[in-house]
């Protein structure tokens, strides 16, 4: 766990991922993976393996899922208190994730959140790609090296270290299971609130 002493230079964006990191994780990815008979890797990765036809037949599966899970979904620990410090100083913010319009849309309509910008699977190649990161960045209107990008797995570390990007970890109190090293990290989204304000006054 980071020390509570410890601050940084604030950044000019925090990058959000959704699942795990906003909202506590609900989707039952081996579940999904059995229904969809897409066998043990990544599901978005295996759907572009697949023909026209099994790919529409899996994707309605993937569909049904996000959306009983964006329905039902609930705000991680700190995730409100952090959106409205952040929207209070005007820091700007943005989604990043691996999911889809429809359900970003019904998890930020359900808990009334807002973001800067909003980048979703449809919009581009999807983390770990660092595309989507820097398209961030670049509606933001901020270099890359201005931003952290906040997520709770090795996408999100991967995608934030290939795009130049600031990644802070958030371990919820358990052991990193993947190689690339975040610049950061944290157990949960209180203690980077904690840093960002630490940062803030000692940048005052």
């Amino acid at each position: 766990m980071t020390s509570p002493a410890r601050s940084f230079v604030l950044p000019r964006a925090v990058l959000f991922d959704m699942d795990g990191t906003l909202t506590a994780p609900i989707l039952d990815f081996p579940l999904i993976k059995a229904e969809m008979d897409i066998g043990p890797g990544p599901i978005l990765e295996s759907l572009s393996q697949l023909d026209d036809a099994r790919r529409r037949q899996a994707e309605a599966v993937l569909h049904r899922h996000e959306k009983t899970a964006a329905e039902n979904s609930r705000l991680n620990e700190g995730c409100r208190d952090l959106l409205t410090w952040l929207a209070a100083i005007r820091l700007p913010t943005a989604l990043i994730t691996r999911n889809s319009f429809l359900s970003v849309q019904t998890v930020l309509r359900t808990h009334q959140l807002s973001m800067d910008v909003v980048i979703t699977r449809e919009d581009c190649a999807f983390k770990p790609s660092p595309i989507p990161l820097q398209l961030a960045c670049q509606r933001l209107g901020i270099k890359h090296d201005e931003a952290w990008m906040v997520g709770d797995g090795q996408h999100d570390v991967e995608a934030a270290r290939a795009a130049g990007i600031r990644a802070v970890w958030i371990s919820h109190q358990k052991p990193r299971s993947f190689d690339s090293e975040p610049w950061l990290t944290v157990a949960d989204l209180p203690e980077l609130t904690m840093i960002l304000k630490q940062s803030q006054m000692s940048q005052s």
